[in-house]
């Protein structure tokens, strides 16, 4: 097996790989010297390699885990280093332009299928990448109407072992979803921060752990999301586009004293975050309410 750009997610799955011993051999190829270096002191990495090319010409599994507007270039740079019957897939988050463009450039007899780990952080680099970031998270497979059969199998079957809870779905669909669960609300935690940036710098030191809960995910890397907002452009403006009439409902509801109105939008709202399944720290997390079940 392969990893190409070890960051968080790489790194993590190298890390799970190694502990759940899925693979026999896990080669790496970083993009800098320096973390090359750093990978080749870690127990999980078996191989270095210099060149990505040079990481896969012998491997049956290929991930690449760059940044969402870098995997098409690499997974087409690597093309013709990969053995016959190879298998390449990702763990970006947008997956409609990635997986009909490398599935496109994939030499006869060597299969692409796109994949999303629903498993992250707000931070970045392999630091702080850890071998459970993946167990019994949501793990989207997208593959094509023609894509080979068992090369999809076999890449849910890779997410399975790293305990994820795998779904498998077309990357229109993939889009569509994303573009809702993660792209809007990363938006939307944004939004109020940069919204608050113009206000009174003092009111910083007067936030909560509500706020702090909304809008972790705003401080994560810009560049990496302005490439996630621009490749799931039309999916995004549609979701912002609906989300703006929710938003437009609760104001003229304040704005015209509607108390009922104003409780029922409060109320759909906590129903529907009570039913969401709770993560591991909300399990632990006393008075935390929610269901286990879909």
């Amino acid at each position: 097996m392969t990893v190409l750009a070890p960051g968080l997610l790489g790194a993590s799955i190298a890390q799970a790989v190694k502990d759940r011993g899925v693979a026999r051999r896990t080669t790496v190829w970083a993009r800098r010297p320096e973390a090359r270096l750093e990978c080749a002191e870690r127990p999980w990495c078996d191989a270095i390699a210099e060149t990505p090319e040079d990481a896969v010409g012998n491997a049956d599994l290929v991930i690449v885990c760059s940044p969402v507007d870098t995997i098409f270039p690499l997974v087409k740079r690597i093309g013709a280093a990969l053995s016959p019957g190879a298998i390449v897939t990702d763990v970006g988050s947008t997956k409609s332009l990635i997986t009909r463009s490398c599935h496109a450039v994939m030499p006869d007899g060597v299969h692409f299928v796109g994949s999303h780990p629903m498993a992250g952080s707000e931070k970045s680099g392999m630091q702080f990448a850890r071998a459970g970031l993946f167990d019994g998270r949501p793990c989207f497979i997208t593959p094509l109407v023609k894509s080979d059969p068992r090369a999809v199998e076999t890449v849910v079957r890779f997410w399975r072992d790293l305990a994820m809870e795998v779904a498998t779905i077309s990357p229109e669909r993939h889009d569509e979803i994303v573009a809702n669960i993660s792209h809007l609300p990363h938006i939307l935690a944004c939004t109020l921060c940069a919204y608050l940036a113009s206000k009174d710098p003092n009111w910083r030191n007067f936030v909560g752990a509500g706020f702090r809960d909304s809008t972790r995910v705003a401080a994560a890397n810009p560049s990496l999301w302005k490439s996630i907002i621009e490749q799931n452009r039309e999916e995004v403006v549609r979701a912002i586009s609906e989300f703006e009439d929710h938003l437009q409902g609760i104001k003229a509801a304040a704005a015209n004293e509607q108390p009922f109105e104003i409780l029922n939008f409060l109320e759909r709202a906590k129903v529907y975050r009570d039913r969401l399944r709770p993560t591991d720290g909300e399990l632990q997390r006393p008075g935390t309410t929610g269901s286990a079940s879909p």
